[in-house]
């Protein structure tokens, strides 16, 4: 009887010993089911360029062993989707959101009460930057006519961008306006639900100058619609569309305005999980893939900064737009 029981009883640890080591075996095996991508806003913009870009790299270049899908969540200039990933996704290791400067000026000036703090940041990787642009039809022909003109008279001209009072059209122009001695309180800004909304009011005469991505003014550049007044980039681009678009600092504002693009994850992400994504995205910048197919491809500038680096990025940039919104008024 005790021999019996004693066998039943080794019978049984073995089983658990067997089943615990598969359990923890499991639990390393990261990942083993599909990634999400979620772009916050809408198809087509630069979030969703930027998501679809990294997951079709990381496929082509098999640096992660899942399928990756990407997901669209627009509305509240990132700050749905911000805080479905907060509220919902907390230690999700399966769940990478993708964000630029909106995702720390939207906690700036009170429309979301989430920021870069509540998520995971795992790299940064892209660089834009802006085009200060006028009509081909315009009597202002160099960003120096165009600051003259507002220091003399600020309500004299109207700037117009495709994004919101507050966001990255309005502060590129409105910093570098400042720099130049306007009084950038007064000067008129209007704001279009899409770049081809902005450079047809452009062409029309209804605004006087735009603040955009560099990307939203290509086609009419290649036209010559549009002229380039200058572009917030510490140096000119090589493409033969730009190329003869001067720097702020070349213009004599001393001045540079970055829209970059990175990849987060959830807050309180899975060691596991973060420290796989984050090599994944270590090796994909540095692949000939993201190069030619997607940094020539959209005039993106590689800009990247692993996770501890990106965080220190972030806090240096929440205090220069903190600032900055201070000087325009439109936070306290």
């Amino acid at each position: 009887m005790f021999r019996r029981s004693y066998h039943l009883a080794l019978a049984l640890l073995l089983v658990l010993i067997l089943v615990a080591s598969v359990t923890a075996g499991c639990a390393k095996k990261y990942p083993n089911k599909p990634i999400t991508i979620i772009a916050p806003a809408g198809p087509g913009g630069g979030w969703d360029l930027t998501a679809r870009s990294v997951s079709k790299v990381l496929a082509d270049t098999k640096l992660v062993s899942v399928a990756t899908t990407v997901e669209n969540q627009a509305g509240g200039g990132g700050g749905v989707a911000l805080a479905n990933v907060v509220q919902n996704k907390k230690g999700d290791g399966y769940t990478l959101v993708v964000y630029s400067p909106p995702l720390i000026l939207i906690n700036l000036n009170g429309q979301s009460k989430f920021g870069y703090k509540d998520i995971t940041p795992l790299a940064r990787l892209t660089t834009d930057y802006q085009i200060i642009a006028v009509s081909a039809k315009s009597k202002y022909k160099t960003l120096k006519d165009v600051m003259d003109a507002l220091k003399k008279d600020p309500k004299s001209l109207t700037v117009g961008g495709a994004s919101a009072p507050g966001s990255m059209d309005h502060l590129s122009f409105m910093l570098a306006a400042s720099k130049a001695g306007v009084n950038v309180k007064d000067v008129p800004y209007v704001s279009f639900p899409d770049g081809s909304q902005l450079m047809s009011n452009l062409i029309s005469g209804k605004i006087d100058v735009a603040s955009t991505g560099v990307g939203e003014t290509l086609g009419q550049l290649e036209a010559k619609t549009v002229i380039g007044l200058a572009v917030t980039a510490p140096k000119r681009y090589t493409d033969p569309r730009l190329k003869d678009v001067p720097t702020l600092k070349e213009s004599g504002i001393d001045v540079t305005f970055d829209v970059w693009r990175g990849i987060f994850g959830p807050p309180d992400m899975p060691a596991d999980a973060k420290a796989y994504i984050s090599k994944a995205l270590e090796n994909m910048v540095k692949s000939t893939n993201w190069k030619k197919d997607v940094l020539e491809k959209y005039n993106w500038i590689d800009a990247y900064l692993p996770g501890d680096q990106f965080k220190s990025f972030l806090d240096e940039q929440n205090k220069a737009l903190g600032d900055l919104l201070k000087t325009l008024g439109l936070i306290k």
